[in-house]
């Protein structure tokens, strides 16, 4: 079992659009239970399919898999729950981590938030002066709850 540690962070000021590469990503919920996701991910024209458990703090179990890029179209085009996720993320290279900034575009249009991935969840890093307060425990801000309550209607 793979296990993700990540946390989230709002943004501060737009020093982050000039960072990094914007890559369009499409996703949607097979399943989009707190104890379970299951999310299909076309990124780069790949397919991905992926497994998550429940939160415990910032870890939780994760499970992913390569499939085909037609298998990942049909699935979101008509499987996954509605509406479908579709952000832009640049992945920004800094003091050593990866932040990946999420630029939220639909029923979520105006949202960004940046994520890093740790080895453990009490690794130290460096905040880049862009990463403003942590959401990590705010439920609001997970994609999975994205799609019951989008952005656009907070």
């Amino acid at each position: 079992m793979g296990v993700e540690i990540e946390r989230k962070f709002l943004l501060r000021g737009d020093a982050w659009k000039s960072l990094g590469e914007p890559v369009l990503l499409r996703q949607g919920y097979l399943s989009s239970e707190r104890e379970r996701v299951v999310r299909v991910r076309i990124e780069n024209g790949q397919g991905m399919l992926t497994i998550k458990g429940a939160n415990v703090g910032a870890s939780r179990g994760e499970w992913e898999y390569p499939i085909p890029l037609a298998d990942a179209e049909q699935l979101l085009d008509g499987l996954c729950e509605r509406p479908l996720i579709e952000k832009y993320r640049r992945r920004i290279e800094f003091a050593g981590n990866v932040w990946e900034v999420d630029e939220f575009l639909g029923a979520n249009d105006g949202l960004v938030v940046a994520e890093i991935e740790l080895a453990s969840e009490d690794q130290a890093f460096e905040r880049p002066d862009w990463v403003g307060d942590e959401v990590t425990d705010d439920a609001r801000y997970f994609n999975a709850n994205l799609i019951r309550k989008p952005y656009s209607l907070w």
